[in-house]
């Protein structure tokens, strides 16, 4: 197997791993010992590929927040279809998944884990950063297609969605809002930037 192969797959298993512990036990749990056993491989597999564990915890967070670009960019290909709400509302549910509120919150635990990702540049919360953008970029894409106001700060807005959404999300062990909820924090955040919710004119507020 080529080295490169080898390494992707070594790195993924215990990427898994680390999130299975972090989604079962805890930012609190997340220790290499607790990840290799988690993985069933020795403590040195984890320290052949990684310089300290710190480095391994800021990969993982590397590479969990780039899936948020993806999501993205399905986000902004719904420009212009459905409703701007509905479309919001299932893109919170989607970014506020079990691993992405378990990153926040390790990310949150660490100093050491900050500090590693400040090293390579991170700015902000890993997630809520890469989450906000991806929102500000898909409300851009509706204000250019008229359907929010030509004024619409969709900055401010996508803070306001994230923060809300992030609220909604946390703290419910395990247990996701319903989609009403989670629509209502939607609707209200939006509620001065909405135009129309489809290219036929249909008002979002009607659902």
């Amino acid at each position: 197997m080529p080295t490169g192969v080898a390494l992707r797959d070594v790195r993924e298993q215990l990427f898994a791993a680390a999130e299975r512990v972090l989604l079962r036990d805890g930012p609190s749990a997340l220790t290499s010992r607790a990840v290799t056993t988690e993985a069933g491989c020795a403590k040195g597999v984890l320290h052949r590929h990684f310089a300290d564990f710190d480095e391994f915890l800021a990969e993982l967070v590397r590479d969990r927040t780039a899936r948020i670009t993806g999501q993205g960019a399905g986000l902004r290909a719904r420009a212009g279809t459905g409703t701007v709400a509905d479309n919001l509302t299932a893109a919170l549910s989607d970014l506020f998944g079990s691993v992405a509120l378990a990153v926040v919150s390790l990310v949150t635990a660490r100093d050491e884990l900050r500090a590693a990702l400040r090293r390579t540049g991170t700015v902000g919360v890993p997630v809520l950063t890469e989450a906000t953008a991806t929102v500000a970029a898909y409300l851009a894409a509706e204000r250019d297609l008229g359907r929010l106001a030509a004024d619409a700060d969709t900055d401010t807005l996508a803070l306001m969605l994230i923060g809300g959404g992030h609220l909604l999300f946390a703290g419910r062990d395990g247990t996701a809002p319903d989609a009403d909820a989670v629509r209502s924090v939607v609707s209200t955040a939006i509620a001065g930037a909405i135009r129309f919710s489809s290219p036929a004119g249909e008002t979002d507020a009607g659902g």
